[in-house]
């Protein structure tokens, strides 16, 4: 079986929280493609790592 990279994805509030954003900025970043992310049901989770490239982008590119 093949190793399957542990990835750890994050809540609309935990992104909010780690990016000191309001949740509907992030609801913002992640529907205009800004920020990936995947629909569970009727909430949206992030990849940690995703957050992360996003934070050390430059603020012009992000929005």
């Amino acid at each position: 079986m093949p190793d399957v990279p542990e990835v750890r994805f994050l809540t609309v509030a935990e992104v909010a929280e780690l990016m000191r954003v309001s949740k509907m900025t992030v609801y913002r970043l992640v529907h205009s493609g800004d920020l990936p992310a995947i629909r569970f049901g009727r909430s949206y989770r992030v990849p940690e790592t995703a957050v992360a490239n996003a934070l050390q982008r430059p603020i012009s590119d992000v929005g």
